[in-house]
C-alpha cells in the first residue's frame, strides 16, 4: 500500500479502549437522511466505532482503514466487512453506497482524491457525513488542565492537519450541497485513568514520547490528582460533535 500518515497504529489498543463512542441518535439521524439503507461505507474506521453504530440501520457496512493494526483491533459484527484500504482508493463498486461516514479522520485525507472517490462510489443523491469532536468538558478547572496539556505540553507535536479539528471543521473543504444539521454530543463517565488513556491515544502525545522518551502526562499528574481527589471516582465528560453532512448531486 502507498505510504500514508500512520498516526495511530502503534497505539491502536489504547485508541480502542479510551476513545469515546458516538451516540445512537447520530446514526439514527444519518440513516433517516439516506434515501436507502442498503450499504454504508465507514471510511477510516479505526477500530470500528462508527461502523458498529451503523449496523442497526444498514443492511451492510463496509469499513476501511489503511492501518492493519487498527483493523485487527476492530469490533467484529456479521454485518460489517472490514478491509485494509485507503480512503482515496477503495474496492467499492461505482454508485453502490447510500451513506459515507468519516469520523475524526477527514483532516488526514488527500481531499481532492478522496472526494473523487466519493463521487465514484456514492449513489446519486447519496449522503456523505463527516465529523470531528473537541476536547472533553468535565469541570472548569479540569478543562483548563486538559487545555494546558493539549496546547502547551504536547502542543508543538500536533501536525498542521490537527488545526482543522481545532477549527471544528469549519474551514475544511466540503464540495457537496450541505445540509443544516442538529447539534450532537456524547457523554461518558470517566476516571483519571481514562483521561490519561485518552491523552495517550493522541498522535501528539505519541510524537512527544518518541522524541523525548519521557511521559508528558507526568507533568500534570499532581495537578490532576488535586482536582480529582479520588482516583476511583468517575466524573461525567462531555464531547461536542462538529458534523458536516452533504448530498451528492
Amino acid at each position: 500500500m502507498e505510504n500514508f500518515k500512520d498516526n495511530f497504529s502503534k497505539q491502536s489498543d489504547v485508541y480502542q479502549r479510551y476513545r469515546p463512542s458516538y451516540p445512537k441518535k447520530l446514526f439514527e439521524y444519518l440513516s433517516n437522511l439516506s434515501k436507502a439503507n442498503e450499504l454504508a461505507w465507514d471510511c477510516a474506521t479505526g477500530n470500528g466505532q462508527s461502523a458498529i453504530g451503523l449496523v442497526d440501520y444498514f443492511e451492510k457496512v463496509f469499513a476501511t482503514d489503511p492501518s492493519g493494526q487498527q483493523i485487527s483491533n476492530a469490533v467484529s459484527h456479521p454485518k460489517i466487512i472490514y478491509r485494509v484500504e485507503k480512503a482515496e482508493n477503495s474496492s467499492l463498486e461505482n454508485n453502490s453506497v447510500d451513506l459515507i461516514t468519516v469520523a475524526q479522520a477527514l483532516h488526514w485525507f488527500d481531499f481532492e482524491k478522496f472526494y473523487s472517490e466519493v463521487r465514484r462510489v456514492l449513489k446519486p443523491n447519496g449522503i456523505i457525513a463527516v465529523w470531528t469532536y473537541g476536547l472533553p468538558k468535565i469541570s472548569s478547572k479540569i478543562d483548563q488542565l486538559i487545555l494546558h496539556f493539549h496546547d502547551n505540553i504536547v502542543g508543538e507535536f500536533w501536525q498542521k492537519e490537527n488545526l482543522l479539528v481545532s477549527e471544528e471543521y469549519k474551514t475544511i473543504p466540503f464540495p457537496f450541497r450541505e445540509i443544516e444539521t442538529p447539534a450532537f454530543q456524547f457523554q461518558r463517565e470517566i476516571a483519571p485513568e481514562d483521561l490519561k488513556g485518552l491523552f495517550f491515544s493522541w498522535s501528539a502525545t505519541q510524537r512527544y514520547l518518541e522524541q523525548s522518551r519521557k511521559n508528558p502526562v507526568l507533568e500534570i499528574e499532581n495537578d490532576l490528582q488535586k482536582l480529582w481527589k479520588k482516583e476511583e471516582e468517575t466524573k461525567l465528560a462531555t464531547w461536542n460533535i462538529f458534523l458536516k453532512a452533504g448530498i451528492l448531486e
